[in-house]
């Protein structure tokens, strides 16, 4: 195999596909990227046996072939190469040159036979959605995904596709956040997607104005991000119907600046850290609000004035989580509902419906 291509090509591919290769693996060839050289387009390709990433690139293709490369290998030659022509071919023994300029390697390959076929579905069902809201939809969603691998379904989000409705719904025990978006789809499907491969996809995703298109099987998904596409299994399992967890009462409700939440909320968690975990109590009355929180290291006290429909009420949270949800709103107020000291705690857009957060609460002991 014999080709060139752009240094700044080559390397933006192989950061983005390294991600998806294994940093140890049983099969030596998996700590690869598998590179394949067809017509005038170079494909790049790592697989770590739960996710895939391939893409392509422009080359000028001067003898056609295939052949694996240690992905951090390949990583820092190529980065380091002094002009912006990188010149590769690889021999029958499967040695890879790298030219470039004065600088010339001759490195290690392995053949793609030892490569692990990426997994090739049919496609039941697809929807096509704007880069940046997908992006948006994962972020204010994926910090609620459980990293309990006892219950392997919550370390994933439903995707949930009804009525041209799409929802992103994760939920760790602790916390759930839900994200809407109206779409261009009539079909109804549900599955989860693990919280590992929305990361990923997420590296991918910027403030572009494209689509990215997602493609469903009976087991697998695809993310077609611009030349990228990630591969990955679905989680099996039955998923929390979580429209019951809801509460749909309201005996409290406020509107309050987001910023001014949160700046509060981490004033009180200088108290804690990850050997001191003291709830941050919160009591709703007197239209003001009165956070304090009193650990090992000390006290803190802090009030804010925000106008408050309801019953008084006293509350305790775990400062990490109400912050978490807080700084995901994306809006600059938000309306917090209250059902009670031990009822979960509601953030929601003041207008509208396109999130919706949970935090249960922390009880709480009583203050001397």
């Amino acid at each position: 195999m014999k080709f060139s291509c752009l240094r700044t090509d080559i390397v933006n591919a192989i950061s983005n596909v390294s991600r998806a290769v294994s940093s140890k693996a049983a099969i030596p060839a998996l700590e690869g990227v598998l590179i394949k050289g067809y017509g005038e387009k170079l494909n790049i390709s790592g697989y770590d046996l739960e996710i895939g990433m391939t893409t392509d690139i422009d080359a000028t293709i001067q003898s056609e072939g295939e052949f694996v490369i240690k992905a951090k290998l390949i990583l820092d030659i190529v980065r380091k190469m002094p002009e912006e022509v990188v010149f590769i071919e690889t021999d029958e023994k499967m040695v890879v040159n790298i030219k470039s300029g004065n600088v010339d390697f001759n490195v290690v390959g392995m053949s793609s036979v030892e490569y692990p076929d990426l997994p090739s579905f049919e496609k039941t069902d697809s929807i096509t959605i704007n880069a940046k809201v997908l992006r948006d939809m994962i972020r204010q969603t994926v910090y609620a995904v459980s990293d309990n691998t006892a219950k392997p379904i919550y370390t994933g989000s439903l995707f949930e596709i009804e009525d041209g409705v799409f929802k992103i719904v994760a939920i760790d025990g602790y916390r759930m956040a839900i994200r809407s978006e109206n779409v261009d789809s009539q079909s109804k499907n549900r599955f989860v997607v693990p919280g590992k491969t929305q990361l990923e996809v997420l590296k991918l995703l910027n403030d572009d104005e494209e689509n990215a298109e997602i493609i469903i099987g009976q087991r697998h998904i695809a993310f077609q991000i611009n030349s990228y596409r990630v591969i990955s299994r679905l989680i099996e399992g039955t998923f929390l119907d979580y429209k019951t967890t809801i509460p749909s009462d309201t005996k409290t409700e406020l509107v309050i600046s987001t910023r001014s939440m949160i700046a509060s909320v981490e004033r009180m968690a200088l108290l804690n850290n990850e050997r001191v975990q003291s709830p941050v109590r919160c009591k709703f009355a007197d239209d003001e609000i009165k956070l304090s929180c009193a650990s090992a290291l000390g006290r803190a006290n802090d009030e804010i004035s925000v106008q408050i429909i309801g019953d008084d009420v006293e509350i305790g949270f775990n400062n990490r989580y109400m912050l978490e949800a807080l700084k995901n709103t994306d809006t600059d107020e938000i309306k917090m509902i209250l059902n009670g000291p031990v009822a979960p705690i509601i953030i929601k857009p003041v207008k509208g419906d396109s999130f919706l957060s949970i935090v249960v609460p922390m009880r709480l002991a009583n203050e001397n």
